[in-house]
């Protein structure tokens, strides 16, 4: 029986664990040729092989993605191998310090906006011409609230989100006449060692699986998604559009 995403070659950041992990799988699940990224080689090597029992393929690239050049490699790699990328999705990011602005060492500022922001440029700089030479070329980023709540303590983090919707929000407008469509996907509290971290005292079993999370993030990744430069939000009942 076909799959929806059969053919379909995905790139998916942050892979080894948590809502990445979630994000490939599903993809997988769908037909998908997961090419995944992390810095954590043994959390890659679990995720292929429920990728393989998913009855799927996946690549596996152990990076850190703060190495720019090694993103420009990957693009390259992409090139020879595939000629195109149909999905490219976003998800690496770090939490840094939560805690008052005026508090945020530089060093921690800067780490959180070289993930979250740099490297999410970067991969649009080089993933580009491989998303248009895609039938459909898909991009999703991952998001979240505090982007546009401002939230006291969370300012590292929420400088880095706002910056990233306003980087793939310009993306967006600048290939809304290609076949190119790029979204933000924000999933809300999920039951992920990011989110333990910041909120120790919150029981985890409350949240959502990042299993139930990635489930909704497919819809953007489709052909049926004719939606660019909006920010779409999981919800127990389906997804909804900001």
């Amino acid at each position: 029986m076909a799959k929806l995403l059969d053919g379909k070659v995905a790139l998916v950041t942050g892979a080894s664990r948590g809502l990445g992990r979630s994000i490939a799988l599903v993809l997988a699940r769908e037909g998908a040729h997961i090419i995944a990224t992390a810095r954590t080689q043994g959390g890659l090597e679990e995720l292929d092989d429920e990728i393989k029992a998913a009855g799927s393929s996946a690549t596996l690239v152990p990076m850190d993605i703060k190495d720019y050049p090694a993103i420009d490699r990957l693009g390259a790699a992409i090139f020879e191998r595939w000629k195109k990328l149909d999905i490219l999705v976003g998800n690496a990011g770090v939490l840094g310090a939560v805690t008052p602005v005026a508090h945020l060492e530089p060093k921690v500022f800067d780490d959180v906006m070289a993930v979250n922001v740099t490297a999410n440029y970067r991969l649009i700089r080089s993933m580009d011409p491989l998303l248009r030479m895609a039938a459909h070329g898909r991009a999703v980023f991952v998001t979240s609230g505090v982007a546009t709540s401002f939230k006291p303590f969370w300012g590292g983090y929420a400088i880095s989100k706002a910056a990233l919707e306003a980087l793939v929000k310009t993306y967006a407008s600048e290939t809304e006449t290609t076949p190119v469509r790029a979204n933000l996907f924000s999933p809300g509290a999920t039951r992920t060692k990011m989110r333990a971290k910041a909120m120790p005292g919150e029981d985890p079993m409350t949240l959502p699986h990042p299993d139930e999370v990635a489930a909704q993030i497919i819809q953007l990744c489709t052909e049926s998604c004719t939606d660019t430069g909006a920010v779409f939000r999981f919800a127990p009942e389906g997804l909804k559009k900001l």
